[in-house]
């Protein structure tokens, strides 16, 4: 590749893949081997929800913590929940590693961790002061599992064994940093769909899972940018759904070619698309600000100007809801973007919300762990749970247990953990 400089931005031609060129063709995926309760980012349904789990609603430091486990290093990576173990990423600044690591589900004992990167790190310079260099959920497709990490200006993709082996490691781009690396991989089918929107040229990649061979590779412009992508059947059909970019865009996931796209939120966005029947809904960014609901071939069906950045949102099918990131619970109506409520929580806000049965799960930026209904007509708050100092990542859930990522104490003396809460412990 060509790489040229436009003054301190690098520029690097995106080579693109196609399936006719690369002759990797998307396959079914084989029966998984373990229980996937919650494989990736935004769980089994790329949405942030799941039915028939009864974690509990209110919990604190002397009640309902069934263990804690420190963890090494930074991170805002969430955790999956495979089987009986948590997997998740971080990573140690000083040693200047990137890591995965796995938690025996019952008794958050480590069972391993694995080095992916050892040394290559961005610039400080390059990495936005609230992120980390281990910000994107690892995937899994029930034999491997799936993790991007930014590295010596590359973007690389690893798949390891449930032991913590490493099967194959694949360079998949050039990467310009202005903020660090966020999207996480999206497990579809034979297929790893990653994402990796940079000013210098972003791309959207599929890979093998099973060998990291690089089966389709789309250009998506020059915008730096941060959502992870999902894909949802609309219409009739898979699609492949990104915002960022200033607009919202739709590929085949089994090629990469594009669907359609709409100009739509903002340059940059970090929320996850998320779908109610034949509808998807965004929202964004910076500069701009915007909440935009579309149908599924792309037609804008209402917008308004309220804007969640970091935080995805959520919805149960009838109404939309989402925290802004300072602090404003909100709930829309599917049906034409009327704001049906809006209730200040406080305190700021980067984690994602998840969904249980009727009941919504988000932390705050301050360690407060709220719980409130899922209710279209008014804000229930059912409650507010204290424990840490800080919240960043989303929580998974797996049975009557919920999976967190928490910050205790503050500066050099900060210490990330791994808190299982579960009824009764």
């Amino acid at each position: 590749m060509v790489v040229s400089g436009v003054g301190c931005r690098k520029s690097t031609p995106v080579d693109e893949v196609s399936v006719g060129e690369s002759g990797v063709a998307l396959t079914e995926r084989a029966e998984s081997e373990v229980d996937l309760v919650w494989p990736q980012w935004r769980g089994p349904n790329l949405d942030g929800t799941i039915d028939g789990a009864a974690p509990p609603a209110n919990w604190n430091a002397g009640s309902d913590i069934a263990w804690q486990a420190d963890l090494p290093g930074r991170g805002h990576s969430s955790p999956i929940v495979i089987g009986e173990q948590v997997v998740l990423a971080s990573a140690d600044e000083g040693k200047q590693q990137q890591m995965l690591l796995s938690y025996d589900r019952s008794t958050g004992e480590e069972n391993w961790r694995r080095v992916i990167h050892e040394g290559g790190f961005p610039a400080n310079r390059e990495v936005h002061q609230k992120a980390t260099n281990a910000n994107t959920t690892p995937a899994c497709d029930g034999q491997r599992i799936l993790i991007a990490f930014l590295n010596q200006g590359r973007i690389f993709v690893t798949a390891v064994d449930l032991q913590g082996e490493v099967i194959w490691q694949t360079d998949i781009g050039a990467f310009a940093s202005k903020f660090g690396y966020a999207p996480s991989p999206l497990v579809y089918q034979s297929f790893v769909i990653v994402a990796a929107d940079n000013f210098g040229g972003g791309y959207i990649v599929a890979l093998d899972s099973a060998t990291g061979e690089i089966a389709w590779r789309r250009a998506r412009g020059d915008a730096s940018t941060y959502s992870s992508p999902m894909i949802a059947n609309l219409g009739g059909m898979d699609q492949l759904l990104i915002s960022g970019g200033d607009r919202v865009a739709s590929y085949d996931p089994a090629t990469g070619e594009p669907r359609w796209e709409s100009p739509a939120i903002a340059e940059a966005t970090c929320g996850t698309i998320v779908t109610a029947g034949d509808r998807l809904f965004a929202s964004g960014g910076y500069p701009d600000k915007e909440t935009a609901c579309f149908s599924a071939t792309g037609e804008l069906l209402w917008s308004d100007r309220n804007k969640l950045y970091e935080p995805s949102m959520i919805t149960d099918e009838e109404s939309l809801f989402g925290v802004t990131d300072n602090g404003v619970a909100m709930c829309w109506s599917i049906e034409d973007g009327s704001v049906k409520w809006r209730e200040r929580l406080g305190g700021n806000f980067s984690a994602s919300p998840v969904l249980v049965n009727d009941q919504i799960y988000v932390s705050d930026l301050s360690g407060n762990h709220y719980v409130f209904a899922a209710d279209g007509d008014e804000f229930r708050q059912i409650a507010k749970n204290q424990l840490g100092s800080d919240c960043y990542a989303s929580p998974a859930v797996a049975e009557g247990s919920l999976f967190l990522r928490i910050g205790f104490g503050e500066g050099s003396s900060r210490q990330e953990r791994l808190v299982k809460i579960s009824p009764g412990d």
